[in-house]
C-alpha cells in the first residue's frame, strides 16, 4: 500500500460518517452497500457478533480523506450468504481444519450484486482495489480466520480477483428483464398461446377471490408497515422450518423503513379488510429488488401475484430494466425469468481445502451451460422483436 494511505478496520458501520461512506457508493448505488442498510442491519442487532456477523469493514484513508472500503464481516456460520460453502465447510471439517471463522467480504443477508470495491471520485481505481484484496487477504490471516469470500461482487471485479489468484465461482439467480416493453401484454406475447392463458389465471385469481394488491410507499409508509413486513417475514421463515431460520429482527425493517424511505416499498394483498400478504421490496431507478414475502392466509397463486407479476407489471409502467427477486426459485423461469450470472470469488488458506474447492468449481463450472439451456427451454420465452417490428 503506498505511503499516503492507512488501513483501518472498522468494528461497525458508524465508526465512519454515513456522508463519507456513501460519497464512495454515489447516489445510485444498489440500497444494499448504502451506510443506512448496513446500519439498520447492525445497530438492529441482525448483523452483529452475536448473530454471526461480526463487521470488520476494511477501509483506507489518505489523511483524514476516506478513499476506499468494502463492507466485510467475520462470519462464523454460513447462514444468509446463499452462496453455499456448506459443503466446504463439512470437507474442513473432516481435514480436522477450523473453517470458521472466515472473512466475507459483502452485505449480509442480501444475495443482489453489488460493488464490492468502494473508490471515492477522483482516485486510483486500479490501485485502491488490489489494495482492497491485499487488506482482505492479510486482515483474514491475521484474525484467524480460514479463508477469504467475495459474494456477489460486479462481473469485472469478480474478473480482477480471479487474476489475483482466488477462485472465481459462477452461479445462477434468475431475474426478469425489460427490453421495452409498453404494456404488460407486451410482457405476456412473449409466451405461446398455452402459457399465456396460464399466467393469466394465475394473476386474474385474486380479483377472483376479493383480494386486491397494491403497492405502498414514499409519505404513505410508516411504523405500521415496518412491523408488517417484518411479520410477514417471521412467518416465512417459521413455515420453513430448520432452513428458515429468524435472522432479522424487527427493529431492522423499522430502521430501514425510517432511513430508506425513496427505496423501500410494500406491496399488500388486502383481503376482507385485512391484509393478508405482503413482500418486502427495494427500488432504485433501474431494477427492482424482491425480498421477503409472507402471508397470514393461504389463496391459491397468491404467491405469485404478490412476488412477481404486480412487480413485474409495475416495472414496465415505470420503465425499470431489471427484476431481481432474489435466489433460487426455480418457478420463476417459466414466469419469464431469465437465467442470470451471479458470482463470488474465494482464498481458502489450508493449500489441501483451497485445491479440493478448485476442483469443486470446475466441475461445477462444466454444468452451468446445460442448466442455462435447460432453463432457456423451460422459459419458451419467444425473442423480443426489434424496435418497428410488429409484436404478432
Amino acid at each position: 500500500m503506498a505511503a499516503d494511505l492507512r488501513l483501518r478496520i472498522l468494528e461497525s458501520i458508524t465508526d465512519v460518517p454515513a456522508s463519507a461512506w456513501d460519497t464512495l457508493t454515489g447516489p445510485e448505488a444498489p440500497p444494499f452497500i448504502r451506510h443506512a442498510w448496513l446500519s439498520a442491519m447492525e445497530e438492529s442487532g441482525s448483523a452483529r457478533l452475536e448473530t454471526g456477523w461480526e463487521p470488520q469493514h476494511l477501509t483506507i484513508w489518505r489523511g483524514k480523506k476516506l478513499v476506499a472500503a468494502s463492507p466485510a464481516y467475520r462470519k462464523h456460520h454460513s447462514m444468509g450468504e446463499y452462496i453455499y460453502d456448506f459443503s466446504w465447510a463439512g470437507a474442513a471439517e473432516r481435514l480436522g481444519i477450523e473453517y470458521y471463522p472466515k472473512l466475507v467480504v459483502g452485505a449480509p443477508l442480501s444475495p443482489a450484486t453489488s460493488p464490492r470495491f468502494l473508490i471515492a471520485p477522483g482516485e486510483d481505481v486500479l490501485t485502491l482495489r488490489l489494495a482492497l484484496i491485499q487488506a482482505a487477504i492479510e486482515s483474514a490471516r491475521e484474525g484467524g480466520c480460514s479463508s477469504v469470500h467475495f459474494l456477489y461482487p460486479r462481473e469485472d471485479e469478480a474478473e480482477l480477483l480471479e487474476e489475483q489468484g482466488l477462485a472465481r465461482r459462477i452461479t445462477l439467480q434468475f431475474h426478469w428483464k425489460n427490453p421495452g416493453y409498453r404494456s404488460y401484454d407486451d410482457y405476456l406475447s412473449r409466451f405461446d398461446s398455452k402459457r399465456r392463458s396460464q399466467l393469466k389465471r394465475e394473476r386474474g385469481a385474486a380479483a377472483n377471490q376479493g383480494i386486491r394488491i397494491r403497492t405502498v410507499r414514499g409519505q404513505e409508509l410508516g411504523p405500521e408497515h415496518a412491523r408488517r413486513a417484518y411479520g410477514f417475514y417471521e412467518a416465512t421463515c417459521e413455515s420453513r422450518g430448520p432452513w428458515g431460520q429468524v435472522q432479522l429482527n424487527e427493529d431492522f425493517f423499522v430502521r430501514a423503513f425510517h432511513s430508506l424511505p425513496e427505496t423501500v416499498e410494500l406491496v399488500q394483498a388486502e383481503h376482507n379488510g385485512k391484509v393478508i400478504a405482503g413482500a418486502f421490496n427495494l427500488v432504485t431507478p433501474e431494477r427492482l429488488y424482491g425480498r421477503y414475502w409472507g402471508c397470514h392466509e393461504e389463496h391459491p397463486f397468491l404467491h405469485f401475484h404478490v412476488c412477481l407479476y404486480h412487480s413485474v407489471d409495475e416495472c414496465i409502467q415505470t420503465g425499470r430494466k431489471v427484476f431481481e427477486p432474489g435466489a433460487g426459485g426455480e418457478h420463476k423461469i417459466s414466469r419469464g425469468f431469465e437465467p442470470t450470472a451471479v458470482h463470488s470469488a474465494h482464498l481458502l488458506f489450508d493449500e489441501t481445502l483451497d485445491k479440493a474447492v478448485r476442483d469443486f468449481l470446475r466441475r461445477e463450472h462444466a454444468h452451468l451451460r446445460p442448466a442455462v439451456e435447460e432453463a432457456e427451454q423451460i422459459s419458451g420465452l419467444k425473442p423480443w422483436p426489434l424496435q418497428g417490428r410488429a409484436t404478432g
